[in-house]
């Protein structure tokens, strides 16, 4: 994982950026730069995003993007998903964490505390998630946004959360309760192994939009659920006490505040054997 820049530096730890930051996670202002990356007139920042990146565009030989959410937003053609029952997959390209959730509900990064009654609005919803295990997989920008559902179940509801968009670097969701505070969708999906799980899709700063597709019903584990429009951005999965079995690296490299780089439908955790 790559240090913090100086920019995110400034805006979380100073006085002066987190003046800045009041105006700058405002939805108005994310929607504002979500009309201009859609439109035809944002066409030239993609080769320059493709080259600053190092993006491997093979699959797309050829191809001309209407505009730079065009590009962002690309789907790609070939794509490794571990499909095999009792499996847990990432549902994104980025980098997971995973963190135990307390008796009373609760997980913590670094010196912050999160409830999640505060997360998911409802106070209900969050008891079943007691003594679970949280994972919040973080998107930077050059990661491919396109996400799947993380195994097979039935949809069973959706909500969506308005808020502000604060950036999702870890500087900033160890100082601010970001991600109680930022615009996020959640679906609770049915699972004969996992129980129900909760996968949220949750915005930042700069991201115009997250947009996931309509379905009710059963879902499959690796089926596309959605995409977000330009920007870093986050996907959490609760899943209950007793149900998961994570991989080491996953748990180990979070207890020494390392992130664990995971591709969409690699497998990041197994059913727990009762």
């Amino acid at each position: 994982m790559k240090k913090e820049t100086l920019t995110i530096r400034f805006l979380y730890r100073t006085m002066a950026g987190r003046a800045i930051l009041k105006i700058l996670t405002k939805p108005f202002l994310s929607k504002s730069a979500g009309i201009f990356l859609s439109s035809g007139i944002s066409r030239w920042l993609v080769p320059l995003f493709i080259q600053k990146h190092h993006i491997d565009m093979d699959d797309f030989k050829g191809k001309k993007f209407r505009s730079f959410n065009d590009f962002f937003t690309r789907k790609r053609a070939d794509r490794q998903i571990d499909i095999t029952p009792g499996h847990l997959i990432s549902p994104c390209d980025g980098y997971l964490s995973a963190y135990p959730v307390s008796q009373n509900q609760v997980y913590r990064i670094k010196h912050t505390e999160y409830r999640l009654e505060n997360l998911l609005k409802s106070q209900q919803l969050a008891e079943k998630y007691s003594g679970g295990t949280c994972l919040i997989f973080r998107l930077t920008p050059q990661n491919y946004h396109r996400y799947c559902y993380v195994c097979n179940g039935t949809k069973t509801a959706s909500r969506t959360i308005p808020g502000k968009l604060h950036c999702v670097r870890p500087t900033a969701y160890a100082s601010f309760p970001v991600f109680t505070e930022n615009s996020r969708e959640y679906t609770r999906i049915h699972s004969k192994q996992f129980g129900d799980i909760i996968q949220m899709e949750i915005g930042a700063m700069l991201v115009g939009k997250i947009h996931n597709f309509p379905r009710t019903g059963p879902v499959f584990q690796g089926m596309e659920k959605g995409y977000f429009e330009f920007g870093g951005s986050t996907i959490l999965l609760l899943v209950q006490k007793g149900r998961l079995r994570l991989d080491c690296q996953v748990i180990n490299n979070t207890k020494k505040g390392l992130e664990t780089e995971v591709r969409l439908g690699e497998k990041v955790g197994i059913l727990k054997q009762k």
